[in-house]
């Protein structure tokens, strides 16, 4: 997604919450990083916040085939 070089963001969120993204992230074989952003996309997108700098077609296959269903 990052044209250039990617920035460090530090959260801290409940265990179950760390799980369940865990478990999402393994799902969709991906990192949690990348699980995040993928996340973030999906949300800005459906809630209409403007993502600057990334591609209108950056939308995750995961999300897409959510959406269909």
């Amino acid at each position: 997604m990052a044209a250039g070089k990617s920035e460090v963001v530090s959260v801290r969120v409940e265990p179950p919450i760390k799980t369940a993204l865990q478990v999402a992230a393994d799902r969709e074989m991906r990192s949690l990083a990348n699980m995040l952003e993928v996340m973030v996309v999906a949300y800005c997108r459906s809630n209409g916040y403007p993502l600057e700098g990334v591609p209108q077609e950056t939308l995750p296959n995961a999300v897409a085939k959510a959406r269909a269903s």
